[in-house]
């Protein structure tokens, strides 16, 4: 699994935080956009969960902080269920605009709640899945109602939620009773899986039972037999998400059958590059490892791995390093540490000169190495005879050749 952190804007042009996890080898099955229960944030345990037990099926998946919570720009205060469904929409739009529209949404509570308006404006959306979500948006008030006479009176009160001190406006509480999510649920014309504990002590099952009625087929109902609304046990977050991915596969779009597999991983010694039609995103496969490469956005890529003269630089500081350490540990000098910094110089030539008849720009590598412990003059300047002789700086400096076959 790969994962980095990702940022966007909503329409009150904040920027929002979250995260992107998807596999390590091939292209994602599809993409899930999922959404954290009332006053959390991406970090909490169940949604965590569930996302890396759906990424390793081969999903990818973004989890992001409502305004006003976690990362996410924006006050708490100024938020409500509205807005909440107007970020959803705007990480949709992210999605779209940088990997793929989302085809499945998740939401955990009132997240759940929120995904099933949302998706009404995600067209690419496929299936809408709930975790122990309140049919009524309203029922969350439940959760500040020693607070809510006050809200009423003065507009606006502090309420400990999730561990922390949030302002709660009475246009919350207003926007809630605005809802009409059963409306929506009847005319959702979308699959969705419907995840509920029998024993939740926040939102009872009754809730579950509510919108599966008002769901129209193809409708689906899991129970998550002794999980709290939370679910914090790790064993009941990972199920849900692996039943989320086994379940998802029915209803994505007809060509998910056509969309690549993961490849057999290469043999020792075999490095495999691979890019589809997303340029320039290179799926990089050793027989135990894999990442992805690219170029930055400034040469039309995404910036989603380093670039081909990275990863070549990563190669000679890697190796240098490791001889480096190799030759003192067996000479046993007391060397403590080894840090080699290489900097790239791209080199232009004159059209007429002798190099111009292979390219016209070439590359310089600066190795700059850093060393720690009781060594001498005489054993750092050895170092850096040694250093010469790793095996990637004598490959670069011309001693090996490169056959280039393609299939027929």
């Amino acid at each position: 699994m790969q994962s980095k952190t990702v940022t966007f804007t909503n329409k009150a042009n904040h920027t929002l935080t979250g995260s992107l996890e998807y596999p390590s080898q091939g292209n994602p099955i599809a993409y899930v956009l999922m959404a954290h229960c009332f006053a959390c944030t991406r970090k909490t345990k169940a949604g965590t969960y569930i996302a890396r037990a759906m990424v390793n099926e081969g999903f990818a998946v973004l989890r992001f902080d409502f305004s006003g919570l976690g990362q996410s720009g924006g006050e708490f205060g100024d938020t409500n269920f509205s807005t909440n469904v107007q970020d959803l929409v705007a990480a949709a739009d992210f999605l779209r605009e940088t990997y793929e529209a989302p085809e499945i949404l998740v939401g955990h509570s009132l997240g759940g709640t929120a995904v099933i308006e949302a998706s009404k404006q995600i067209p690419e959306c496929m299936a809408v899945s709930t975790i122990a979500s309140p049919a009524d948006p309203e029922h969350v008030t439940h959760l500040i109602e020693d607070q809510m006479q006050c809200i009423i009176e003065t507009g606006q009160a502090n309420v400990e939620l999730a561990g922390r001190e949030l302002v709660i406006k009475k246009q919350f509480i207003d926007n809630l009773k605005a809802q009409e999510v059963e409306k929506t649920l009847h005319n959702l014309n979308k699959a969705i899986l419907i995840f509920h504990s029998p024993w939740d002590e926040i939102v009872s099952i009754e809730h579950a039972q509510l919108l599966y009625t008002k769901a129209l087929h193809p409708k689906s109902f899991v129970s998550l037999d002794n999980a709290n609304h939370m679910l914090t046990k790790r064993k009941d977050a990972e199920y849900v998400g692996s039943v989320l991915a086994a379940w998802a596969i029915k209803y994505l779009k007809e060509d998910a059958e056509d969309r690549p597999a993961a490849k057999i991983r290469p043999a020792h010694g075999e490095v495999n590059a691979k890019i589809g039609k997303e340029k320039y995103v290179t799926q990089i496969d050793t027989h135990s490892h894999s990442w992805l490469a690219d170029e930055p956005k400034s040469m039309g890529g995404k910036n989603l791995g380093p670039d081909p003269f990275e990863m070549l630089a990563a190669a000679l500081g890697t190796c240098t390093s490791m001889t480096l350490r190799m030759y003192a540990d067996r000479k046993k000098w007391p060397l403590d540490t080894v840090n080699t910094l290489v900097t790239q110089e791209r080199i232009a030539h004159d059209k007429n000169s002798t190099e111009a008849l292979h390219t016209r720009l070439s590359h310089k590598f600066i190795r700059t190495i850093s060393v720690t412990g009781q060594l001498d003059k005489d054993q750092k300047n050895r170092l850096v005879e040694i250093a010469n002789m790793c095996p990637v700086h004598r490959s670069l400096e011309g001693r090996v050749k490169t056959t280039t076959l393609i299939n027929s």
